[in-house]
């Protein structure tokens, strides 16, 4: 976003006067800025019309008093494009552009798109093909459809690429507090990372909620989303859709273990951008950071008034990562004497019937549970009662604000969770936003979201400590071509990785190699059309003498003719065999048109796709990256010297690896994909077993 365009973005989100150009759908989002309480100057433009919304129209934009700060634009996609030049002519702020019709509709859409962006100049223009923007802070709406939505003077900016998402997320019943809803549509002047960029820095904004479909620029949605990381405003992410990846690379395992999603997920990492996968779970998220704000740690405080809920707590919280601290003898006998005879003193706290609703008993039990817990957090189950069920009401909430009070004693972070979504009705979500309390709506949700927020924190830490390396896009070649694997560790060895020893040979020249070598020794058969040597049976292993080499050849020959004539060589890799390691990897980088270069790491060797134990990272990535992502995988318990086995140099093999993505960076214009797979781990080092290099042609 340019300068000028943030200005214009200012006057667009806060006009002092909005012209709505259109018929029924301008005259609906005249009611919509009504309903949201715009005090300024409403100018309707229609040259058929008379009247819009009960206001008197003008015929055309250049009989408006003056530019508008903010227009709503609702005409066919033609003239919108004659409209959206001559707007930008007399210094208008911005446009809402709820026309469609232009890429999204295919053949001369594209066109029409692009001479809308030359249009516009330097407008804010929001879409086209989108359903607009509603500002809850200052009382501003361009939307064409009836919306809800409150703000206490705080809350969420939500953009979404999907109208209708955003029009539903206006009417959820969750009590989800609002400060922007913005219906980025086809983004063809401003993005979603502009968005971003700006409302990260609103101190009314408490939390940023991304619905994305596509991002247009990877690399500034890095620069963006780490702003606003390290300016205190968390990022909640909703990923939907695929994008189709270069399908000349799909012939390896890195290609098929490390798709969009897992690109999606290393991004949004290395962004300390908060993940979620279902529309609920957005919302309940959302709600937890601005309501709340993320906790220190995962340590949480529970209390339920039923068994039941104390063990759905438990339970759900064990997968997650989120832990509950147990009580010290003192601290047990202080609590015993607080509760009833029939409670047992645990956390999470079932403080029993006997003393519900009656908060001089259970204001104490809350406050000294909460502050000798020494918890990060405190949620508190209830499910309210149903309409014209009332009579239980008034113990509800008492029970809830002497929670309330003492979560405000200890100074953490409190929700109260419904154990059924719908349990928790308006009045008693308004009452706990007023004192600060989540209402949360399902007790996955809940555990979920506090979960994150925590994780979130330390991501925070994690980044704010970190130099940036930004993000380098990289284009993906038309043609490219798969090295043997001689050449290939040629390769590696440039790039610091050890290697078995070895010889590159004729058949011929095998057996009498492989003496000279040592045995025992493993024989491969170099082709470019050998990407799984395994499945054709061009590698033998553990050879123990020039007898057995000089009958694998042939046995080679005859099984690769089988699988694929056109593969077959007289070109023999014999390498003495490697140590046992301490466990084997997969390691693979290539390229991808958005994101650019990414390094997937993972249990590695014959059953690498059978596991799926992986975890990608955006390049480039630094040692203490990629040593978190190693440390995520199921592989570092081996790692970690699993059974008496030696323990594994984190440091050393996560240097290692940066170094190897730092080489395959330097070559990008080379390289187009590298895989080494097994990479055998020893306790102070690396040998490639493996490898295979596509490069640019």
């Amino acid at each position: 976003m340019t300068p000028k365009q943030r200005e214009n973005f200012e006057r667009l989100m806060r006009p002092r006067h909005i012209a709505f150009v259109g018929g029924a759908d301008a005259a609906v989002a005249i009611g919509e800025a009504r309903r949201r309480g715009f005090a300024g100057s409403i100018w309707p433009v229609n040259p058929r019309r008379e009247t819009l919304a009960g206001l008197p129209c003008v015929a055309s934009l250049d009989d408006l008093p003056e530019a508008p700060d903010a227009v709503f634009l609702a005409i066919p996609s033609r003239p919108a494009v004659d409209a959206i030049g001559k707007l930008a002519a007399m210094g208008a702020g911005g446009v809402a552009c709820y026309t469609a019709g232009f890429r999204e509709a295919g053949g001369e859409g594209a066109a029409l798109e692009d001479a809308l962006r030359t249009a516009a100049r330097e407008m804010a223009l929001i879409g086209p093909n989108c359903y607009g923007m509603i500002n809850y802070l200052d009382g501003v709406a361009l939307w064409p459809f009836a919306h809800g939505g409150e703000c206490p003077g705080y809350g969420a900016a939500v953009i979404t690429q999907s109208g209708m998402f955003s029009s539903d997320i206006t009417m959820s019943q969750r009590a989800l507090p609002l400060t922007h809803m913005i219906s980025a549509g086809n983004q063809t002047v401003l993005a979603l990372e502009d968005f971003l960029e700006v409302l990260s820095g609103n101190p009314a904004v408490r939390a940023i909620g991304l619905h994305i479909e596509g991002l247009r620029d990877v690399a500034k949605f890095e620069r963006a989303a780490v702003a606003a990381i390290r300016g205190g405003t968390p990022v909640v992410a909703l990923k939907t859709g695929r994008s189709q990846i270069g399908a000349s690379l799909t012939q390896s395992h890195t290609g098929s273990l490390s798709g969009t999603k897992e690109l999606y997920d290393a991004l949004f990492d290395r962004c300390g951008v908060i993940s979620v996968s279902s529309p609920s779970q957005f919302i309940e998220t959302l709600k937890y950071l601005c309501v709340a704000g993320p906790p220190k740690g995962t340590k949480v405080m529970g209390f339920t008034c039923s068994g039941g809920g104390a063990t759905m707590l438990a339970d759900h919280s064990e997968t997650i990562g989120l832990s509950y601290p147990a009580f010290g003898a003192e601290d047990r006998t202080l609590l015993q004497g607080l509760l009833p005879d029939i409670a047992t003193v645990s956390n999470p706290l079932d403080y029993t019937t006997p003393i519900w609703g009656q908060p001089e008993h259970t204001r104490p039990v809350f406050t000294e549970a909460v502050a000798r817990s020494g918890a990060d957090v405190a949620i508190l189950v209830q499910d309210y009662p149903a309409l014209g069920l009332d009579e239980t009401r008034p113990a509800y909430l008492a029970d809830a604000m002497a929670f309330a009070d003492a979560a405000e004693a200890a100074d953490v972070p409190a929700a109260i969770c419904s154990t059924i979504h719908e349990n928790m009705d308006a009045e008693t979500r308004k009452a706990l936003i007023a004192r600060g309390i989540a209402p949360m709506q399902g007790i996955h949700e809940a555990l979920n979201a506090v979960a994150q927020a925590a994780r979130w924190a330390e991501a925070r830490a994690r980044i704010e400590a970190r130099t940036p390396r930004p993000l380098l896009n990289a284009t993906l070649p038309d043609r490219i071509e798969m090295i043997h694997e001689a050449n290939s560790k040629a390769m590696l060895r440039e790039a610091g990785i050890s290697l078995p020893e070895g010889l590159l040979v004729s058949g011929a020249e095998a057996a009498q190699s492989a003496t000279t070598l040592g045995f025992p020794v493993a024989l491969k058969m170099m082709s470019s059309r050998l990407a799984h040597k395994t499945e054709a049976g061009a590698v033998k292993l553990d050879l123990s003498s020039a007898a057995e080499v000089a009958r694998a050849v042939e046995d080679m020959r005859a099984e690769v003719t089988r699988h694929d004539p056109s593969a077959l060589s007289d070109l023999f890799l014999i390498e003495r065999m490697a140590a046992p390691p301490v466990a084997e990897m997969i390691v693979g980088i290539r390229r991808d048109p958005q994101f650019g270069m990414s390094m997937m790491v993972g249990s590695g060797g014959i059953l690498v796709e059978l596991l799926k134990d992986t975890a990608t990272l955006v390049l480039p990535a630094s040692a203490e990256d990629i040593r978190h992502a190693v440390e995520g995988l199921r592989l570092a318990k081996l790692l970690g010297g699993f059974r008496g086995k030696p323990k594994v140099d984190l440091d050393a093999l996560a240097a290692r690896l940066a170094a190897l993505g730092d080489f395959a960076l330097a070559r990008a214009d080379r390289i187009a994909e590298i895989e080494i797979n097994p990479l055998f781990v020893y306790a102070t080092g690396v040998t490639a077993v493996d490898a295979l290099i596509s490069v640019v042609k």
